[in-house]
């Protein structure tokens, strides 16, 4: 749901997203421009972190791992050159901020002859990051160590650089297998811990035991799992790739996204594991390309609320020598835009991990914790037996004995469900199967004489209500069926502006599945209307009507819709008669009833904030 309504800081969000192109063409200037103009390093990093920082928000639902392929190259022999590695890592520090970048990944061949003084030069480069506490994997490809032996080779100038050392102390640092070729690194990102499982390029026994050891002391701890072989090709992996598969992948369901070098051009496999579940397998590598790769990285920007990882592949370096002009070769390379290269995997992050990591159902509530001050009415249907019919009376739990009563429709029924809005205090609800032409269903209303059917509501006024419509919902038959409505008409109140035939107030869903708010207001003579926008089949939504006693706004899960009117209107126009719970008048008859669920509802008479809404 929507947790704040600052639409300036929204904005300011939306622009940030939408600059993200220009700022690559023109901030990064200052980012990778050290290649042809010598700052200290001091000064470059103090001028990246004032452009933006680098503290990520763990909370964020969007967070982005940064992906930094074969790099070999650029570190070979007398032909060393740093500056592409480092406007790539300073483009991290400048970025942290607005893309909520939260790891980086090397995926191994850091240099081409595993020499010391190639690691030297890489390992300076990295100390960008090391300086400013920036959390990172590296890990051993077949170019940095004796492509013959496996991660029990001994010492190495690549584990003098990068061993099990040089991350200690570093907050996202988690272990090392004892001979220091394996790594893990735990990070936080959208409210829960993450982890990068960094391997060498070539497991031993001991290798997979260390690994596989680590899996299960984090049970619940989703995975990326980083090596330099695995992917050789679209939809093909290695043979030591099938190995690596067979012998750990495949089994630990946690590991739902593989990265790998080694290997081009870029490719991608998907395979299911043991659990049923896909596992993404993802071959990056640009070391064929102009100026080896130029150090190019590739972004995983993960969504959780839309449920998707959009991805692309950028040069920081060469985006920073635009200014000077750039040649024929780079123009190429600035961003690679190709389906290898640019693309999104769609992932229902919370289904993909139940198996390991079930988010638990939220509990029930009682209901004395719902009756806020105001509270008018209040009711809930939860505590019947799944399918059974309605019959008697449906209780107000306010305790103000707006009690609601049952009415059939040409035989038709009104029975009880266990399905509920995830976040609904009662975990029941009322099955409603209105039908029109002819019209068939049943409905409730409140009891004669009941508080509410007199009450204006002249000082505002909250109404809120959970729905669910199902696949068979069908607009030719269903359409304008209300939620909540309150009988009488407009002529019948003396207000004959629009058509006076209409009732005084209803929460209806149009023809799109549009939630409507129509009502007379006691300061117009007209109706005053909000729209929302068309809310999908299948799924329970939840609806809130505020009134702050001058203006209304309607909410969906929480969010403000567009359609919400800026004229003053000042209570519901009231002759006395009764509410209805899924049914709606027309002409003082009953016209359409609901087709749906309908979870709890309540009636305060005062605006709420979004804090206080039933589904918060």
């Amino acid at each position: 749901m929507c947790k704040t309504h600052d639409h300036t800081q929204g904005e300011a969000a939306q622009a940030g997203a939408g600059r993200r192109s220009f700022l690559r063409a023109t901030a990064l200037l200052g980012a990778a421009a050290t290649a042809g103009v010598a700052l200290p390093a001091a000064d470059a990093e103090a001028a990246t972190a004032s452009a933006g920082g680098r503290r990520p928000d763990p909370d964020s639902r969007r967070f982005t791992l940064a992906v930094m392929p074969d790099t070999q190259y650029l570190f070979d022999g007398p032909s060393i050159d740093k500056a592409p590695v480092e406007a790539s890592l300073r483009y991290l520090l400048e970025h942290g901020r607005d893309d909520n970048i939260v790891f980086l990944s090397h995926l191994g061949d850091l240099t081409q002859n595993g020499a010391k003084d190639e690691f030297a030069a890489i390992g300076a480069a990295f100390g960008i990051l090391d300086r400013r506490g920036v959390g990172y994997s590296v890990l051993a490809g077949n170019h940095d160590v004796n492509s013959s032996t496996d991660d029990q080779r001994g010492s190495t100038p690549y584990l003098d650089a990068f061993g099990p050392q040089r991350f200690k102390g570093k907050p996202t640092f988690g272990g090392a297998s004892s001979d220091g070729y394996n790594t893990y690194h735990l990070f936080k990102a959208a409210g829960r811990e993450w982890m990068v499982l960094a391997l060498d390029w070539r497991l031993s026994a001991k290798g997979y035991a260390w690994a596989k050891d680590v899996l299960a002391r984090h049970p619940k701890t989703p995975v990326v799992l980083t090596t330099h072989e695995l992917v050789v090709e679209d939809d093909s992996l290695s043979a030591y790739g099938q190995q690596l598969w067979d012998q750990l992948v495949e089994d630990h369901d946690q590991i739902f996204l593989t990265l790998n070098g080694h290997y081009w051009p870029a490719g991608r496999a998907t395979r299911k594991n043991a659990a049923g579940n896909d596992v993404h397998l993802h071959l990056t590598n640009y070391q064929n390309r102009y100026f080896g790769g130029a150090a190019m990285i590739r972004l995983y920007h993960f969504d959780l609320d839309r449920n998707i990882i959009d991805v692309e592949t950028v040069s920081p370096w060469i985006l920073g020598r635009a200014a000077k002009g750039l040649n024929e070769l780079e123009r190429q390379e600035i961003e690679l835009s190709g389906d290898a290269d640019r693309f999104s995997v769609e992932i229902d992050f919370e289904k993909r991990f139940a198996g390991f990591a079930p988010v638990p159902a939220r509990p029930a509530r009682p209901a004395s914790r719902m009756l806020i001050p105001g509270t008018v009415a209040y009711w809930r249907f939860d505590g019947h037996d799944e399918g059974t019919a309605v019959s008697g009376t449906v209780r107000d739990l306010s305790g103000r004995g707006n009690d609601l009563t049952l009415v059939t429709v040409a035989g038709g029924a009104l029975n009880w469900s266990a399905d509920h809005h995830p976040d609904q205090p009662g975990h029941g609800s009322l099955e409603f199967q209105g039908y029109k032409s002819p019209l068939k269903g049943a409905y409730l209303r409140t009891v004669d004489g009941a508080p509410l059917n007199k009450a204006t509501f002249a000082d505002g006024y909250t109404i809120e209500a959970f729905y669910r419509l199902p696949a068979d919902w069908d607009p030719d038959h269903n359409a304008w069926s209300g939620i909540v409505s309150r009988t009488g008409t407009g002529g019948a109140a003396g207000k004959t502006a629009d058509d006076p035939d209409e009732p005084l107030a209803t929460l209806s869903l149009s023809n799109d599945r549009e939630p409507q708010w129509a009502m007379r207001p006691l300061n117009q003579e007209g109706i005053a209307t909000n729209w929302g926008q068309e809310t999908p089949l299948e799924t329970w939504w939840h609806l809130a009507v505020v009134n702050d006693g001058t203006h209304t706004t309607l909410y969906v899960e929480g969010c403000p819709v567009v359609r919400n009117p800026k004229a003053s209107a000042v209570g519901i126009t009231s002759v006395g008669l009764p509410w209805l719970l899924g049914g709606y008048e027309y002409a003082g008859k009953i016209d359409q009833i609901l087709h749906g669920r309908l979870g709890d509802v309540r009636i305060v008479a005062r605006a709420l904030p979004v804090t206080s809404f039933m589904n918060h």
